[in-house]
């Protein structure tokens, strides 16, 4: 993976697809639950959600001495109206809520958006609370982690998160469906809603606004990675 100078760490598989089509993951590091890849001169890495696994992908993503850049990038949600669901978002600011942090991004002069990291995938309650407490734009798990790596090492850091869900929607639940490995348990998550027909419209459109942030997400990641080439 010798001179990529971008590197690009997400949660899960699904949240790099759109980029890595086509290439195969290092096996190596495949066994230990790391889809690492090598695309158009950028490494992209995806460990599972939470700080420790966000940690794991940063190490496997920023092995070659020729990175310079590290984007923070998956899904989000809305914690604010003026955001909507299936949209694109290059934040300004990143806050750890845990430690107050603050990180800022090396993103477009017109970004404004605050970002927060939080411990859990937030529910309606808190994603009003990261909006009351820290004007928070957005909600995530792991880019304060890759922010505070990025620093550490003197490396710039851009945080393009995708829209999943608006603030008004009820994501709290999704909790129950995340693996001790940070993983997003989908079968699971398939069958609890498949059993409970009254969420089947919700679960419908999260998936519809999911794809279409992701979509958006991966053409901002292309753009900046064509930037950096």
């Amino acid at each position: 993976m010798r001179g990529a100078r971008i590197a690009i760490v997400a949660a899960l598989p699904r949240e790099i697809a759109g980029l890595v089509r086509g290439t195969r993951p290092d096996a190596d590091l495949l066994r230990r639950g790391i889809h690492l890849h090598l695309v158009q001169g950028a490494v992209v890495a995806a460990a599972g959600m939470g700080t420790a696994r966000a940690t794991l992908a940063f190490a496997a993503a920023t092995r070659e001495e020729a990175v310079e850049l590290v984007i923070s990038t998956g899904l989000a949600g809305a914690c604010s109206a003026a955001v909507h669901a299936g949209e694109a978002v290059d934040a300004a600011l990143v806050i750890d809520a845990k430690t107050g942090e603050r990180f800022a991004c090396d993103g477009p002069s017109h970004a404004q958006r605050v970002l927060v990291t939080s411990n859990a995938i937030a529910g309606v309650r808190e994603k009003a609370r990261l909006h009351e407490s820290y004007g928070a734009s957005l909600v995530d798990m792991e880019a304060a982690a890759v922010a505070r790596l990025a620093r550490a090492r003197g490396l710039r850091f851009r945080a393009i998160k995708g829209v999943s869900d608006a603030h008004d929607f009820e994501m709290e639940s999704m909790n129950r469906f995340a693996s001790p490995s940070g993983q997003f348990r989908t079968a699971a998550f398939a069958l609890h809603t498949a059993m409970r027909p009254q969420r089947w419209s919700a679960a419908m459109r999260l998936g519809r606004d999911s794809n279409r942030a992701l979509a958006k997400m991966w053409a901002e990641l292309r753009r900046a990675m064509d930037a950096a080439r």
